[in-house]
């Protein structure tokens, strides 16, 4: 009853949004900002949020409270001129040949390091829209987004389709995605198309309905590292030359090759484009990994009708990819199981971890029940000679500035010993153990 209730109608498509691109260096701290008529913001539209930098370069997002935008919170995405909405407007060519269409439209209007991206967005608590908590359509390259809270993303279910999640980006290219915080987002990360150079590492994902993370259509490098990924669906693969170390994987794994579209990779640190290629699947890295599966066998888990689709616990689902996976150090309990060509891994079927995420106010805390298995593991030290080259696009697993990468520490910053434990933690003690996750 409006004579009763507070009714709100908003028709402002943003509050904070410049009227052009190329409005560089923009700090934005410290705000409160809500309510915001944002527009669908798909990859080959011009992407304006609630906040959006509009094709610029250099800004800081950090410490606001951003909220109930109607489709996306924070846009560091495409511009206008590049093409917008060109697949509605004309659907006689598939999205695919659309988009790689508006890459080559960006790369001649200046899409660079020089000129687009280089942003951070970090200490923002973002939550009650129904898109993305932030997204970013090749206008996010270089950018790093770190200490983000991130929830209630798609919870009216008011859209169907692509773009929902948590933190939704094209061409993440050396993005660093790191200590986040991301639940009940339907999907928690989705790195779609052009994910290189790309480290995801130290992010906290759990109650996430659709996934924790999908990585679509990349072809590598790109590193994801000392993660909680507790949903139930922790991984959705339809990439390759992924790079996965010292994770815990405590839902199902899904695998499945694209053999339909034909996707860019790039040169190194770079937007300039080296080739396309389409997903045969494989080529990843996992290593020192924990996966942790429900109890039953896993023939009996693996029921995807499709035949190119494997799902389940553990690595056997890549065991038809084109491309082997490259193994070692890795824990299995509760029924997970290895890739069939995996050497090394420690199998304890009868360990059950009982993982739980328990929140007390602004904290977050896990409870494991360990042993000594993380130790026992055949683990070894991840960098860059060990992760060796991705191959479609030939290219090491290195550092955004093309030093050697190495992880030498732990998901809470703790550094690791030269004899390095499997999973995300170093010394997470053994028992019935409490940590402080967030």
């Amino acid at each position: 009853d409006p004579n009763r209730e507070l009714v709100e109608i908003n028709v402002r498509d943003s509050c904070f949004y410049p009227d052009q691109p190329g409005r560089d260096y923009i700090t934005v701290r410290g705000f409160q900002m809500a309510h915001a008529a944002t527009q669908w913001a798909a990859p080959t539209a011009e992407q304006i949020g609630l906040i959006g930098t509009n094709w610029s370069k250099g800004w800081i997002i950090e410490n606001n409270v951003v909220s109930d935008s109607k489709c996306a919170c924070i846009s560091l995405g495409k511009d206008r001129k590049t093409g917008h909405n060109v697949w509605t407007n004309d659907p006689r060519k598939d999205g695919a040949t659309h988009y790689n269409e508006v890459i080559v439209r960006a790369l001649e209007a200046g899409w660079s390091r020089e000129r687009i991206g280089s942003h951070i967005v970090r200490n923002n608590v973002i939550s009650n829209c129904e898109q993305a908590g932030i997204v970013g359509s090749l206008g996010a390259a270089f950018s790093r987004i770190a200490n983000n809270h991130i929830y209630n993303i798609w919870t009216k279910r008011q859209f169907t389709g692509a773009e929902i999640a948590g933190i939704k980006l094209h061409a993440a290219i050396d993005v660093v995605i790191a200590n986040n915080r991301i639940h009940n987002a339907g999907r928690g990360l989705w790195m779609d198309w052009m994910a290189q150079g790309t480290r995801i590492t130290g992010n906290l994902l759990y109650d996430n309905s659709t996934d924790d993370l999908f990585v679509e259509v990349d072809h590598g490098p790109f590193l994801v590292d000392n993660n909680l990924l507790l949903s139930g669906l922790s991984l959705l693969d339809m990439s390759e030359g992924g790079a996965y170390a010292h994770n815990l994987f405590t839902g199902r794994i899904l695998s499945r090759p694209e053999p339909r579209r034909s996707t860019p990779y790039h040169k190194a640190h770079s937007t300039a484009i080296a080739g396309l290629d389409s997903i045969s699947g494989g080529d990843d890295r996992f290593y020192n990994n924990i996966f942790v599966g429900n109890g039953a066998a896993p023939a009996t888990a693996a029921s995807d009708a499709n035949p190119l689709r494997y799902g389940g616990f553990g690595l056997w689902v890549y065991n038809q990819r084109e491309y082997p996976l490259f193994t070692g150090g890795n824990l299995y309990w509760k029924g997970a199981a290895g890739y069939y060509r995996e050497r090394g891994a420690l199998h304890s079927p009868a360990v059950d971890p009982k993982p739980e995420i328990v929140e007390e106010g602004d904290r977050v805390y896990l409870r494991l029940n360990l042993g000594a298995d993380t130790e026992k593991a055949a683990a070894r030290r991840v960098d860059t000679e060990l992760l060796g080259k991705a191959k479609v696009s030939g290219l090491a697993y290195e550092n955004a500035d093309g030093s050697p990468l190495v992880i030498d520490t732990d998901y809470f910053g703790e550094k690791r010993k030269t004899t390095v434990a499997a999973g995300p933690f170093e010394n997470p003690g053994q028992g019935s153990v409490k940590l402080k996750v967030w």
